[in-house]
């Protein structure tokens, strides 16, 4: 498996997991992986949480199934840098993930920037 692979693997995962773990707080479920109280004030429990969680799920599976790599990775990159602020300024605890998050969507962004050329002409 080369990297680029391996990279749409992880963040296929972290995402997929994520949004599953969020969706099910949606439903009423206790979450499989605690969140943080902040964390919860901030997305809430309405349309948002589910708005986020649902496309964090729906990009993931895009990730690992190989499907609209590009496109995912563009829905993706204002999720993710609402994810390294919400660490920066809100919640510390789990910046080293996000610090993660974000370089694995910088380098596949760098691996894709071929299909984005025709998004950056005049």
């Amino acid at each position: 498996m080369n990297v680029k692979r391996a990279a749409e693997v992880v963040l296929g995962i972290i995402f997929l997991g994520a949004g599953i773990n969020g969706l099910i707080v949606w439903f009423g479920v206790q979450p499989l992986l605690p969140t943080s109280p902040k964390a919860e004030q901030f997305l809430g429990t309405g349309y948002f949480l589910a708005l986020e969680k649902g496309t964090e799920m729906i990009c993931g599976l895009l990730l690992l199934t190989r499907h609209f790599v590009p496109l995912a990775l563009l829905v993706l990159a204002p999720i993710v840098i609402n994810i390294i602020a919400f660490h920066i300024f809100i919640d510390a605890d789990l910046l080293v993930l996000a610090l993660i998050v974000l370089t694995l969507e910088v380098l596949l962004l760098w691996n894709y920037r071929a299909h984005y050329e025709g998004l950056l002409k005049k």
